[in-house]
């Protein structure tokens, strides 16, 4: 693969101030997390943010991301820190707004960071630039904004909603003679759509039924009649991109769909995943049977055992930390990542630049095959004109059963061309 860079383009924030006891944390926005010393080798502080506790219909809630942060601090700090450094946790509550992603950026650059790790945003115009300026890297965000996938300030461990995309029209092609594909009526939602149209034409499948939906519509009846129309009653398939308002859509074509034929849906993780499938039901969920593309193997695969073990002894039943959730997955790759990169330095002092040049070299991190040994050198990263960033381009198929998430395919899809072709052609 051929790689480019290429620069991307308040209000106080809450600090959360750690006491001398380990994990002891005042009750607001941003935390630091003591932990075991690390002999004559300095600390490492990093900083972790995700929206903590917005409300409200579409609001996202990614907690378990920053109360993650905190766990594996309390398990690496009890196990020597990373390669002899106490790892110290900021934590900051994003607040799901461009002026909270800011706030917890200035925080970063505050706190003197060598990097931000395994973070939520949707906002990556606020929060990218004064990393940039700081030269703090952003590991292992979980790819909800564009500059997570273009800035060359970013090192992201999956390929985002591209990947997933493209992932989930190959997984649909294998059995859909027909595709239906409901996404949002803006910019972003055409290339979803393009995405999908790429992924299908290439596997020798017609072009998707293309349905515009508003994100914040309360009833989808008007978008799910023509996609179940489209699809067809034998060997056709809807899949729905909507965010949190896919549960709202399915609601909706479940009530439409005749009792005849069988219609397959599908979607992708960040949309649905297995704590919605949980909350609506379980096997008796309207997503059983659903197909649904994922970046990562399933959660029961036993590759997370080791998070699963680290989460029993020391999140102290923190019921925010759900193993199942992506975000949790995330960013406990993204620490892996750290630790593997901090240990291949081996050095008394960790900086921003040390972590950035290591990166930049190639210097591999091995994430147990929960995705292939991430490298972001020239070489490594996809280079399109679109996504330039990416470096993991595999996807997990994956299908309800039973009211869980289990594996369709076993391994990894490789979606390189699809991500490659849709940029060109774009």
């Amino acid at each position: 693969m051929t790689g480019r860079r290429r620069p991307t383009s308040p209000r106080p924030y809450k600090l959360l101030t750690s006491t001398a006891a380990v994990g002891a944390l005042l009750v607001t926005g941003c935390g630091a997390l003591p932990g075991a010393t690390g002999g004559s080798r300095e600390p490492v502080t990093v900083v972790t943010w995700a929206p903590s506790g917005v409300a409200g219909p579409d609001a996202v809630n990614m907690a378990g991301m920053t109360a993650m942060a905190r766990t594996y601090a309390r398990w690496a700090n009890a196990d020597g820190g990373l390669d002899g450094h106490k790892l110290r946790v900021v934590t900051c509550d994003e607040e799901d707004t461009s002026i909270g992603a800011a706030n917890c950026a200035r925080l970063a650059v505050k706190e003197k960071a060598v990097a931000v790790v395994g973070s939520y945003s949707r906002h990556g115009t606020a929060f990218m630039p004064p990393l940039e300026a700081a030269g703090i890297p952003y590991i292992g965000g979980y790819g909800a904004s564009d500059e997570e996938l273009s800035s060359y300030n970013s090192y992201p461990v999956n390929g985002g909603q591209p990947a997933l995309l493209a992932g989930n029209a190959r997984q649909l092609a294998r059995s859909c003679e027909r595709v239906s594909v409901v996404r949002p009526d803006s910019l972003s939602g055409d290339g979803q759509a393009w995405l999908l149209k790429t992924g299908l034409t290439e596997a020798g499948r017609p072009a998707p039924a293309d349905i515009r939906a508003s994100e914040s519509a309360t009833s989808y009846d008007a978008a799910a009649e023509p996609a179940l129309q489209a699809a067809g009653a034998s060997d056709g398939c809807v899949t729905a991109v909507l965010g949190k308002r896919t549960e709202t859509f399915f609601d909706s074509f479940r009530r439409l769909e005749p009792s005849y034929g069988s219609v397959r849906i599908s979607s992708v993780l960040g949309s649905v995943d297995q704590p919605l499938i949980d909350s609506t039901g379980g096997r008796n969920s309207p997503f059983e049977g659903a197909y649904i593309t994922g970046w990562y193997p399933d959660a029961g695969d036993a590759r997370w055992d080791g998070m699963r073990q680290v989460i029993r002894k020391h999140a102290f039943g923190d019921n925010r930390i759900d193993p199942d959730d992506t975000g949790v997955q995330t960013t406990w790759i993204a620490y892996t990542v750290l630790k593997e990169i901090v240990t291949a330095i081996d050095s008394p002092q960790i900086t921003p630049w040390k972590l950035t040049s290591a990166l930049n070299e190639g210097t591999p991190a091995d994430t147990g095959g929960l995705t292939p040994v991430l490298r972001w050198s020239f070489e490594d990263v996809l280079g399109s004109s679109a996504y330039p960033r990416i470096v993991n381009t595999r996807v997990t198929f994956q299908v309800v059963r039973d009211g869980r998430l289990v594996a369709d395919r076993k391994g990894f899809m490789d979606v390189t061309k699809t991500l490659s072709d849709a940029s060109a052609k774009s």
